[in-house]
């Protein structure tokens, strides 16, 4: 039976994130949009912990977001779909995985630090899957704030793309109102109703004309994106509201055109006005570019068509432990529908499940509905196999989405539990942790025994011991934090393997050749770490074992030599092999190939990789010159100097080895006056002397 949901119910959806900078805002934002809508009652505070969005306890400690949080309100006659992603660079997972399912991203500025470093990140991230973005200058009130050299910032580093549809009425403490480009009107809100109110006025007589100013080229600037118009603005010299709205709906959602607007969140400012451009500029699901899937049955690449009546097809975009109900798998629908009870098909592990509830979410509060249909966003309870990333469909072997892909985690703990009694609990809290979070880790040292926990950085870490403490109630002892290396090799080489012997009176007989050749990160064209090629015939090896023999020689490279560190940037070879009529097995093909890269990967020289950080210090010009030389003494590569509004910013790459320790040295260099963000941005191989260092303390001698 088909869904009674029309084309129209779709057009009134807006899926959309909001990204920034930590501290920028964007929880303060989110909590006055619910408040505006009516969903909320009371007004949260980061600053006293009680916000709605932000709900585990270290968030209301620390004043961060943690996990990205999911909600849903209503304003005027659209439904917005909303995901607050943290702004800290060790929860990138959180943006990634958010933006891989928005049709649109809000990015927050604040007017004082302007484009600051995971700004750049998070919008960069975006771009990566073209979404639709408005830009909303917050912080106006404050001392400092400066809107003109926010949105050239912007302009600069960002996009040159974004044009203000909004000017600010004053700023810092003389900070009153808006003025709306559009409709050429002025707005003031009413503080004793923290906003609710506001009033709309003239333009005030001394701003008239740089807001004229301002709109005519605002109007120039979107002309280009409708013939008919362009050419009653040449003859005319003017548009009106309803077309204006227009054409910036269409620059933005062909993400040719940024709208920029501004306000204060916390003083409740101008954020009704960024709720109307949500659902005037964003695309709704029916106007995003469509997704593509892959047909498991033809192999090609597919379009989907957001339609309710079609068979369903889904992305498992999160996968949350909640004490109450269970594993909680969020998931966006591209098209179809699902209801309480359907069974789908897992299309990445072949696993068939029954959805036993369908929920809407608000934060970490949950509303079971009936079903949920393209477009919309939503949680299902009942599945036990799932993973972030999965495709989800109504039949087997029907379409498969593109993965979601996060990177490795480049800082290392090493974990055990204190007594007998807590090893089972706490191995199963970090398996569950190990679902919840794509970047975070567990694996055991061979050489040394011990379980290590790998993670983006020490905060991501001390989130997880945190939470082990107080959602398990696990009790561990922890080592200090060790960096994450990897290993690649240096010299290609022609390796062997083979596997012939008698196992409980069966033979087994398989005998692989490879050719291991070194690749740079210019010859990795997708995700993969590791290169698998064929270049033998079935006159060699049958077709049946191919597939044994890849996965044989790439698990191999999840282990090793130097430090039983992941292996990559390797292409492997299959040039020859040899099997038996009766004794040969995938298992045999999977052994051989395995002891073939053990043995081989030796002989290639291999050598270590370290993660490189992304450093960025904000500074006084005064201390630039002792940042610079103490970047150099820690193996550092400084790529670009630059303004940061009063200030400089100084962009380095640096060896995370290097950067324990590093805001002690950074306040001492700068009187306390320079402050430092850092992201991962590669790993590099190491010189043989920096090996010898590297082992040489990792094993005691």
């Amino acid at each position: 039976m088909s869904v009674q949901v029309t084309a129209q119910d779709l057009m009134k959806i807006r899926n959309i994130g909001i990204m920034a900078h930590i501290d920028a805002g964007k929880t303060t934002t989110t909590e006055r949009m619910l408040y505006y809508s009516g969903y909320l009652h009371r007004m949260g505070e980061v600053h006293d912990g009680n916000t709605f969005m932000d709900w585990m306890e270290q968030e209301k400690e620390r004043g961060i977001t943690i996990q990205s949080a999911v909600t849903t309100f209503s304003w005027k006659d659209a439904r917005i779909n909303v995901i607050d992603t943290p702004g800290h660079v060790d929860f990138t997972a959180e943006v990634e995985r958010s933006l891989r399912v928005l049709d649109g991203a809000v990015g927050i500025f604040c007017a004082v630090g302007g484009v600051e470093p995971q700004s750049e990140t998070v919008w960069h991230q975006a771009e990566k899957y073209n979404i639709p973005k408005i830009a909303f200058v917050n912080k106006m009130d404050r001392v400092g704030a400066d809107f003109d050299i926010v949105v050239d910032m912007i302009r600069e580093r960002l996009t040159d793309k974004a044009h203000p549809v909004q000017l600010p009425i004053g700023k810092e403490d003389k900070f009153e109102g808006i003025i709306d480009l559009i409709h050429m009107r002025a707005y003031f809100f009413n503080p004793e109703t923290l906003g609710l109110e506001f009033e709309e006025r003239d333009i005030p007589e001394d701003l008239f004309d740089v807001a004229e100013m301002w709109r005519e080229t605002l109007l120039e600037s979107i002309c280009e994106f409708d013939d008919e118009l362009m050419e009653k603005f040449l003859e005319e010299g003017e548009l009106t509201a309803e077309e204006i709205i227009k054409l910036i709906r269409k620059g933005t959602m062909e993400t040719e055109f940024v709208p920029v607007l501004c306000g204060s969140s916390l003083k409740n400012t101008g954020v009704q006005l960024l709720i109307d451009a949500i659902v005037d500029y964003l695309p709704s699901p029916l106007h995003v570019k469509h997704a593509t899937g892959l047909d498991l049955a033809t192999g090609e690449d597919v379009e989907i068509i957001p339609n309710v009546n079609a068979d369903f097809s889904a992305l498992a975009f999160k996968v949350q432990i909640d004490k109450y109900v269970g594993k909680l798998v969020y998931i966006r629908v591209y098209s179809g529908s699902i209801k309480k009870g359907d069974h789908v098909y897992n299309q990445t592990n072949g696993k068939k499940e029954r959805i036993g509830r369908i929920l809407h979410l608000y934060s970490n509060k949950k509303e079971d509905v009936k079903e949920l249909y393209a477009g919309d966003i939503g949680a299902i309870v009942g599945m036990k196999f799932a993973k972030t990333g999965d495709s989800l469909a109504s039949e087997p072997d029907k379409l498969r989405l593109a993965d979601i892909t996060f990177p490795d985690g480049v800082i290392s703990i090493a974990v055990e539990p204190k007594t007998k009694a807590d090893e089972e609990k706490l191995y199963d809290a970090l398996r569950k942790m190990e679902d919840e979070d794509p970047t975070f880790k567990m694996s055991n040292n061979k050489d040394t025994g011990q379980t290590l926990l790998s993670g983006m950085g020490e905060l991501h870490l001390d989130i997880i011991i945190d939470r082990l403490k107080r959602e398990y109630n696990v009790h561990a002892n922890i080592g200090k934090p060790q960096v994450a290396y990897k290993e690649t090799i240096t010299k290609e080489n022609i390796v062997a393997g083979e596997f012939i012997r008698e196992l409980n009176g069966k033979g087994q007989y398989a005998v692989v050749k490879f050719k291991l050749t070194p690749l740079e990160i210019k010859d990795l064209t997708d995700d993969r770490k590791v290169i698998f090629e064929n270049s033998i015939s079935e006159t060699k090896i049958p077709k049946e074992f191919w597939s044994a023999v890849e996965e044989g020689a790439v698990n191999a490279c999840m282990d090793g030599p130097i430090l039983s560190s992941p292996v990559e940037r390797v292409r492997i070879e299959l040039i020859n092999g040899e099997f038996h009529e009766v004794d040969s097995s995938e298992m045999a093909f999977k052994i051989a190939s395995s002891m073939a890269m053990s043995n081989g990967l030796i002989k290639c020289d291999p050598i270590l990789m370290e993660p490189v950080m992304l450093v960025s210090i904000i500074t006084p010009e005064d201390f630039v010159g002792d940042i610079i030389g103490d970047i150099n003494a820690r193996r550092g590569h400084v790529d670009i100097i630059r303004p940061q509004l009063n200030k400089q910013e100084v962009v380095a790459l640096i060896p995370m080895r290097e950067l324990f320790g590093y805001a002690t040295q950074l306040r001492s260099l700068s009187q306390g006056r320079a402050v430092y963000s850092m992201e991962f941005k590669r790993y590099d191989r190491v010189t043989v002397s920096i090996q010898e260092e590297i082992l040489k303390k990792i094993r005691g001698y």
